[in-house]
């Protein structure tokens, strides 16, 4: 008996797993675009480029241009971001990416856009500070 109730509670953990997932997907065909790293750094000099990640990750190296702008700190500062300029978003994955575009897509903003496999893929310019 414990076993049939371990294996639905298993079960149904997956399900809301992949079902977060295929969530996140649909959002993010809707609320932007996804970025290879050569179209993000063709696009970057004509947008607001800003790493979601957290200070001390920012410091130790970022994309030349980028500035600093913590997820954890995005829904007290996203008045920063001007509406009328192209975003790129940037985090070490896609993640908090996905969640800054969700986010500021409901505040109206419309073009967002995010670097594909984030930081940890990089190989443009960077800086250090």
């Amino acid at each position: 008996m414990w076993n049939l109730i371990l294996e639905i509670i298993v079960i149904a953990f997956l399900v809301f797993l992949a079902g977060q997932q295929i969530y996140l997907m649909v959002q993010r065909k809707r609320v932007g675009t996804e970025l290879d790293e050569e179209a993000f750094n063709a696009g970057m000099r004509k947008a607001q480029i800003i790493d979601l990640r957290e200070s001390k990750y920012f410091d130790s190296g970022h994309i030349l241009g980028a500035r600093n702008l913590p997820y954890s700190q995005l829904k007290q500062r996203y008045g920063e971001i001007r509406p009328d300029l192209p975003v790129y978003f940037y985090d070490q994955g896609r993640t908090l990416s996905t969640r800054a575009a969700i986010q500021l897509h409901r505040k109206g903003y419309q073009h967002i856009f995010w670097l594909k496999r984030g930081f940890q893929d990089w190989k443009g310019k960077t800086k250090r500070k």
